[in-house]
């Protein structure tokens, strides 16, 4: 647990929350500032703060669990779908990993990303990206 941590605080249950999901490696809980009704955090035990620092190990646990709770949505509140999501640093309002899983409808007024885009100059800008991101990876 980190002191000062929110989502330290949940898991500890020293602050309350609607929980939704738990086991050894995860907990859902509800957020208190929904999207939309059943907008869901998922937050890994330990306290890492960005996807980038969870262990490898802990990936395809905690994944399978974001996975249940898309499922859930579609079949626990009738949606049609579901957002998922995460913000590493950037956004992140409690510097706790946590994934956003929000159930969507069609037509229900969210639209995409809300963020201007730019397109790369040319082809060979955008090769470059890509090579450097491919480098990255090894």
């Amino acid at each position: 647990m980190t002191t000062g941590c929110t989502f330290c605080k949940i898991i500890a249950g020293d602050i309350p929350a609607l929980r939704v999901l738990e086991d050894d490696v995860s907990i859902a809980f509800l957020d208190t500032r929904p999207l939309f009704p059943g907008h869901t955090l998922l937050v890994p035990r330990v306290h890492y703060e960005t996807l980038p620092d969870l262990p490898p190990e802990l990936l395809a646990p905690f994944f399978a669990n974001a996975q249940r709770l898309a499922r859930a949505m579609v079949t626990g509140l009738e949606a049609h779908g579901s957002f998922v999501a995460t913000n590493n640093k950037v956004s992140q309002s409690v510097p706790h990993l946590h994934i956003h899983v929000v159930p969507r409808r069609t037509k229900d007024g969210l639209k995409g990303f809300f963020w201007p885009r730019h397109k790369y100059k040319d082809d060979a800008e955008a090769g470059e990206f890509a090579a450097r991101l491919r480098a990255a990876l090894c």
